[in-house]
């Protein structure tokens, strides 16, 4: 079940840039932000069905982190996810690399669906106002996954507000910078873009982190008899194993 869980989480990661920041990479002149935006909130959407089920279709770090800090998952999970995720961020910007190559003119470097601040920015954030600005994005993110999923797995319509809320998160934060909220999303086309991609990426690994954990902290509080119930059974299941 522990191989199911990380390859579905490395697959859906995978499609997730490929399809996605591929919207970005390869459409931005024929789609603009609305198009992008509503890219990363289908793919989502499509990949909740198909692959919540088996791993709860996190495809993000920090939203494992939020399972993590919620205690719907162990570390040993985490962890096993953190390492498919990023893994399939890397492949699947790779594979974007690749395609992006086939296309006479097309630019790769520098910029490549990264995410960035200051001149790197379509508004010319500063540093901690991008900081600022992933934290509160990933934290809509990551609260609005806690609170409507039952503990780990999407089921029957949870993938709705979760693909929807990716849209609006990304139709905001796209002029700000880029829009990351998903470190494994952020560094795989760094690798590719190279330059000042690397160098700013550390801010799209942690801010997202902080936001998931701020979340996952406030859902404790809005969401106080839900977290009862999800202990209850757990403590259930763990006696009838």
């Amino acid at each position: 079940m522990q191989t199911r869980m990380a390859a579905s989480e490395f697959l859906g990661t995978l499609l997730l840039v490929f399809f996605a920041v591929g919207s970005a990479v390869l459409g931005v002149q024929y789609i603009g932000t609305v198009g992008i935006a509503l890219a990363f909130g289908f793919v989502l959407l499509a990949l909740a069905y198909a692959l919540g089920p088996i791993s709860g279709c996190h495809l993000n770090p920090a939203v494992t982190l939020g399972m993590l800090t919620a205690r719907r998952i162990d570390v040993r999970t985490a962890v096993t996810y953190w390492i498919a995720q990023l893994l399939g961020g890397i492949a699947g910007a790779a594979l974007l690399f690749l395609l992006a190559k086939q296309v006479p003119g097309l630019k790769t470097s520098g910029k490549f669906g990264s995410n960035g601040y200051g001149d790197r920015s379509d508004v010319h954030i500063n540093m901690g106002g991008a900081f600022l600005a992933e934290v509160v994005l990933t934290f809509l993110l990551v609260f609005v996954v806690l609170a409507v999923t039952h503990k780990v797995a999407v089921i029957g319509f949870d993938g709705l507000p979760i693909g929807l809320s990716l849209a609006v998160i990304h139709l905001v934060g796209i002029p700000l910078t880029g829009t990351s909220v998903n470190p494994a999303r952020s560094l795989g086309p760094a690798i590719f873009a190279g330059g000042a991609a690397l160098s700013q990426l550390w801010l799209f690994l942690v801010a997202p982190l902080v936001g998931g954990v701020i979340a996952a902290l406030a859902h404790r509080v809005t969401h106080p008899v839900a977290g009862r119930d999800e202990q209850t059974a757990e403590t259930a299941e763990a006696a009838e194993a």
